[in-house]
């Protein structure tokens, strides 16, 4: 296996790697180590959670590594849609810029709006000038393993912990490729329940129930691989020998899946659930990813939806004066390392400053608690910088609203659009020199009341411009 490593790169690149930032003991030896000695399919969209879990490292730090891994060039980012009934992966890219707003499962024959926090999952693979790996060519793999491996992810699982994609492989009849511009001819026993027989590709589908007494002949059933369709045509077959001819009309190669699903199995209601993986929506709340990679931009046409987020805007009490008071230079300084100040507790806290805004900041954060502790720890941080410094005290004023957004690209930078966003700058505008004002979205959410037991909190009903309905904040007032 260390034959198809190319030695020279993989130690370069991980001397870079360990030079990026200071890692957990061990941490790039594990990686090396999994480099070097894994199998294929485990180098192929690896899962940071998983990896994480394996080799007993916190995942922030894992997600990190593999960041900073793709940008030194080792692995290559995966963006996958999953189908949430299938688990298939509908569609494989290497960059956020191919995700659209909706997506379509070509086995299932089910449409999805594309959410950034739900089915858009981020893997890693080795790159091929490091190591080469089968599945970096998967159109030289069988059919089977193309269709099963590739074409579904290990994150599905059944309640008793078997991958479905396993599952599904024990469901198939046959997995076979149909070459462009002939006729593929397939043969299988069927005894009971209902066939389902789908291009990969989406070019055709048929759902065939059995019943009936036993044929005495083979049931040919002929299909033409052409125009893409989104519904499945039905019919009836009787149990025994039924023989596929597919017609591939068109000049590429697709792949046939025959498979049959027992009687009493609800192909619409199968208890499937996914591990943890690394969502879209917590790439582009990684700081290190918004650092690194600053030429990933969402489709300038579209956007696409985050169903929900937590964001939190910052402003400082009368920053014109401060720049009367000191001077532009010593101003503009002390405000930077303010911005740097509330960049690290905006990381310590699982979220990521979107954008400054003059001596503002829009900061995004996976969940509600993270950004309430965060905004408390930012509350604190700026009043320990100003001991000492008369006449240049910083003093915040702060207010987080979450709910759903839509991730778009704005002057070349990853940003949020929405009415979440609107609200969230208008509740900040309500703040006070040291306050900090929530909307009743974070204040009522999961988490939040614990942050909040230490400081005695006042909430009224407010009317924010151009917000139709009044809305309950909740400030948390000035610590002195």
């Amino acid at each position: 296996m260390s034959s198809s490593i190319n030695e020279q790169l993989l130690d370069d690149r991980l001397a870079q790697l360990e030079k990026a930032r200071s890692w957990s003991p061990r941490l790039i030896s594990k990686l090396e180590s999994h480099i070097r000695s894994a199998d294929d399919e485990a180098l192929y969209r690896i899962n940071p959670f998983s990896f994480a879990k394996e080799k007993n490292v916190a995942v922030n730090e894992v997600i990190d590594l593999f960041l900073h891994a793709t940008a030194l060039g080792l692995f290559r980012k995966d963006w996958a849609l999953f189908c949430p009934q299938c688990c298939c992966v509908v569609e494989s890219l290497r960059s956020l810029r191919g995700v659209h707003n909706h997506y379509h499962c070509s086995f299932c024959q089910v449409g999805y709006e594309t959410a950034l926090d739900e089915y858009v999952a981020v893997a890693f693979t080795i790159e091929p000038e490091v190591r080469a790996i089968a599945f970096h060519q998967p159109g030289q793999l069988t059919a089977w393993d193309n269709f099963i491996k590739v074409g579904n992810t290990r994150d599905g699982v059944l309640p008793d912990g078997t991958l479905f994609r396993d599952a599904k492989a024990q469901l198939g009849k046959a997995i076979e490729y149909v070459e462009p511009g002939g006729t593929t001819r397939i043969e299988v026993d069927v005894a009971e329940g209902l066939v389902m027989a789908a291009s990969t590709e989406g070019k055709l589908g048929m759902l065939l129930t059995v019943a009936g007494a036993p044929a005495a002949e083979p049931q040919v059933k002929r299909a033409r691989y052409d125009g893409q369709t989104t519904d499945f045509s039905t019919g009836e077959v009787a149990p025994g020998k039924i023989v596929f001819e597919i017609e591939n009309a068109t000049s590429q190669r697709g792949i046939f899946v025959i498979a049959v699903v027992p009687p009493g199995v609800d192909l619409g209601s199968i208890p499937l659930s996914f591990v943890p993986f690394l969502t879209g929506k917590q790439l582009l709340t990684t700081q290190t990813f918004r650092d690194l990679f600053r030429a990933e931009v969402v489709n300038g046409r579209e956007g696409i939806g985050v169903r929900d987020i937590t964001l939190l805007f910052t402003d400082l009490k009368e920053s014109t004066a401060l720049y009367d008071r000191i001077g532009d230079l010593n101003a503009f300084a002390l405000v930077q390392q303010h911005f740097d100040r509330l960049q690290d507790v905006t990381v310590r806290n699982n979220g990521a400053v979107i954008k400054t805004i003059g001596d503002a900041v829009m900061a995004a954060f996976m969940t509600p608690t993270d950004a309430v502790t965060a905004a408390l720890a930012m509350r604190a941080e700026i009043a320990d910088f100003n001991r000492g410094k008369k006449d240049r005290e910083l003093i915040l004023k702060i207010g987080i609203h979450s709910g759903a957004a839509i991730a778009v690209t704005l002057n070349d930078r990853l940003d949020y659009f929405g009415q979440t966003v609107n609200i969230a700058a208008r509740v900040q505008g309500l703040a006070e020199p040291d306050e900090i004002y929530l909307s009743a979205d974070v204040y009522e959410a999961a988490g939040v009341a614990t942050a909040l037991e230490a400081f005695k909190t006042v909430s009224g009903v407010h009317k924010l411009k151009g917000v139709q309905q009044d809305l309950r904040l909740f400030c948390v007032p000035a610590t002195h």
